[in-house]
């Protein structure tokens, strides 16, 4: 898969799991994102696809990495709907 359909899988899933903040942005843990089974089945590498979605200014979170455990109360916020 190419960089920018993972991320658009991405933007489906966390529009999915999340819900809106008080700036009307959608917004997902962490955490409900790794352990949800469909995006476990969709993404082969989703810390990868995360920092390449923030890289891209899509979404935004706390920190460089996220990872399973430490990090699951962290906000992923989608920037652009």
């Amino acid at each position: 898969m190419n960089v920018a359909h993972e991320i658009d899988l991405l933007v489906q899933e966390i529009q999915r799991l999340g819900s809106k903040n008080d700036l009307g942005q959608t917004t997902v843990k962490f955490g409900v994102l790794f352990s949800d089974d469909r995006c476990a089945n969709i993404f082969e590498a989703l810390v990868g696809t995360l920092r390449a979605a923030k890289r891209k200014k899509i979404i935004s979170f706390e920190g460089e990495l996220l990872l399973q455990g430490v990090h699951d109360q962290v906000d992923v916020v989608l920037l652009q709907e």
